[in-house]
């Protein structure tokens, strides 16, 4: 499997099952998509604001579900096994992503694997195991929420500097090495964790200059 980052903006997400698994993923797709969780119960009280539809398909509704919302995605995450392979034959039948999550291990052509996913905004780090072992995922997120604290903030830095710097005509070779230094320093990691409000001081020390300020650039 290739792992790629996708936009559900305006999306739709399509969740067949009401439990605890299809409550997570509701709430995994709701941060961007529309998502519509059909079930003919509801375990979890927060669905992220998914609509929530009350109605217990069976294998020949599936289709007729699919074709009324077209989402982008599918999820089968129902406690029935027939109704998940309905829905993964549907949702291959119409070229729709579609994640099937009562199953661990091989996968089929067109299958998604939603990963553990660590984010520091606009920082987006996802670990997967092909299904095969979720723990370990968990594991390896929990130790990435550490390594990444600050990262965000780290990113949102680079971005300021790499325009402030080409304002000043400083050529794209010479503005890597200069991001580069600031991405390097422990001391600028450690001014972004605490917040410090000198943290352009920091960076100024680190490239031996001083950065233009607002008013500079005007």
């Amino acid at each position: 499997m290739i792992p790629l980052l996708h936009d559900f903006t305006d999306a739709t997400v399509l969740v067949f099952g009401g439990g605890p698994v299809g409550a997570r993923k509701a709430r995994r797709f709701a941060r961007e998509a529309d998502v519509i969780v059909v079930s003919p119960a509801f375990a979890d009280a927060d669905f992220g604001g998914a609509q929530r539809c009350r109605a217990a398909p069976d294998p020949g509704d599936v289709a007729d579900w699919i074709e009324r919302a077209a989402p982008a995605l599918t999820v089968a995450a129902t406690d029935d096994e027939t109704v998940n392979d309905a829905v993964v034959a549907a949702a291959r039948e119409r070229g729709i992503l579609v994640n099937r999550a009562d199953r661990a291990g091989g996968r089929e052509p067109g299958s998604v694997v939603v990963p553990a996913t660590v984010r520091e905004d606009p920082v987006v780090v996802s670990v997967a195991t092909g299904g095969t072992a979720p723990a370990l995922s968990k594991y390896l997120r929990q130790e990435l929420e550490a390594t990444l604290d600050g990262a965000g903030a780290m990113a949102t830095l680079c971005g300021e500097l790499r325009a402030e710097l080409k304002a000043r005509d400083v050529a794209p070779a010479r503005r890597r090495e200069l991001v580069t230094d600031v991405v390097n320093s422990p001391a600028v990691w450690t001014a972004l964790r605490n917040a410090d409000p000198k943290t352009r001081q920091v960076i100024e020390d680190v490239l031996g200059e001083k950065l233009p300020s607002a008013g500079d650039r005007s």
